[in-house]
């Protein structure tokens, strides 16, 4: 009896931060003006009207039947709006508006899915079992899932929409700008240590996507790395100083991509006359020069040998995060304590960046700022398994397919990223010629 107490108290808990998922997610349509939702403002990503059917189709393939017995009403929509990880090199399955359903099956559909996954799910709560032959799945796992993809696409979503004209959104207003005193850049020296990286499948009750399993303890060499992620004001030094015409600064891919696409500055940022502008969520602002800088894998390497450095692999990386002077780590880079809002620029609280600096609460016990929040940081590992990796039987492809070598290791999280998402094992990728994610980087020397 204790034991189905329990049961229902965790389903409860977790059914109720689904729902605070899914208000991310509302709001961010919410900004899009109606006319707008076919508009597709990344071309490696689909349309936004994909989106908007994909997140309530993913919950409903996962759970329906697995969690609640329930049966499909539109296996076409359920198949059209399946799958959310868009392709290397496009291979989306449209590019024209008029092949997509209407905004009003659309929503009809999405409306639908979750009143009868809904009521499914209480049912399955409250009767602590599942259908037949669904008995492997925990409904814990499974709802963890639903949450964290969810809130992915509240991250996604948002650089997407960030990318689309400004007068195609409805403004929403945001926390004031931060005003905090200049910083000097300099590089902390980093004494050889070891870093955990991963889960212990033994860490019962914590949840991991199938790439943090299984945890592997690294060795890692001293090494120095930068205090603080390079900020706009540093990287228009690399423009100014023709970093973008040097052949001798980038791999030859990432030197074929460049020219092929015309690449000569982030996309974040904006020529007019003689000045540098920056597109924020909702405005176009002087270029911030205390901001971090937003760049793909193939410009932060370039700049990294530029400035006659290095990006950090993962492990270095950890190790400056997580690492302590007495050989242990921490949970965070600042301690124990829970993600909060003096701790750093994450769990949605802004739609920008804030100044490199602006949260020294957060530092790590070396003294390296801004480790979790205010952008993604690219490292130079490839993006592969750990020793004993295991698949999600239920979603199989969501690490697996992207054990290609073409993508790369992010750590450390954005302005966007939820707070459950910021433990220690987390990991993110993508391929190095994406330009558009919120994330930055610093570099090491060793």
């Amino acid at each position: 009896m204790l034991t189905a107490q329990k049961n229902f108290e965790v389903g409860h808990e977790l059914f109720e931060r689904l729902t605070e998922a899914r208000v991310r997610t509302d709001e961010l349509f919410d900004l899009v003006r109606p006319d707008s939702l076919y508009e597709r403002p990344i071309p490696e990503r689909h349309r936004i009207i994909f989106y908007l059917g994909h997140l309530e189709a993913f919950d409903w393939n996962l759970l329906r039947e697995r969690v609640s017995g329930l049966k499909p009403f539109s296996p076409e929509f359920d198949r059209l709006f399946a799958f959310g990880i868009d392709p290397v090199g496009g291979g989306l399955p449209s590019d024209r508006p008029t092949d997509w359903p209407s905004l009003a099956d659309v929503r009809n559909y999405t409306s639908r899915l979750r009143e009868s996954l809904d009521g499914g799910l209480e049912a399955a709560l409250l009767s602590d079992s599942k259908p037949v032959g669904q008995e492997e799945f925990s409904t814990s796992l499974l709802l963890n899932v639903a949450i964290e993809h969810r809130l992915m696409h509240a991250e996604t979503l948002t650089y997407m929409l960030h990318q689309l004209p400004l007068q195609r959104k409805i403004r929403k207003h945001g926390k004031p700008e931060l005003m905090v005193p200049a910083v000097i850049s300099r590089m902390i020296e980093i004494p050889a240590g070891s870093a955990t990286l991963g889960l212990s499948r033994a860490d019962t009750g914590v949840f991991g996507w199938d790439n943090e399993y299984e945890s592997k303890t690294v060795g890692v060499p001293e090494f120095a790395i930068d205090q603080y992620k390079v900020t706009n004001g540093q990287y228009l030094k690399f423009i100014v100083g023709a970093g973008y015409g040097d052949r001798a600064f980038w791999a030859d891919a990432d030197w074929n991509w460049k020219t092929t696409h015309n690449i000569s500055h982030p996309v974040f940022w904006k020529r007019v006359g003689d000045s540098w502008y920056y597109q924020t969520m909702f405005d176009e602002v002087p270029l911030p020069l205390d901001w971090p800088v937003y760049v793909s894998q193939a410009e932060s390497s370039a700049y990294a040998r530029w400035a006659g450095k290095a990006l950090p692999t993962e492990a270095q990386w950890h190790r400056a995060a997580y690492g302590m002077p007495d050989g242990f780590e921490r949970p965070y880079p600042w301690g124990v304590d829970a993600p909060g809002a003096k701790l750093g620029n994450f769990d949605f609280h802004r739609w920008d960046p804030t100044p490199v600096g602006a949260f020294p609460a957060g530092q790590s016990a070396f003294g390296v700022a801004d480790m979790l929040g205010n952008g993604w940081e690219w490292t130079s590992s490839v993006f592969e398994p750990f020793p004993g990796f295991e698949p999600f039987p239920f979603y199989r492809g969501y690490s697996a397919d992207f054990f290609d070598r073409q993508h790369y290791v992010l750590k450390g999280g954005s302005t966007r990223t939820a707070a459950c998402m910021l433990r220690r094992s987390f990991r993110n990728w993508f391929q190095p010629h994406y330009q558009y994610v919120y994330a930055g980087f610093r570099c090491v020397s060793n």
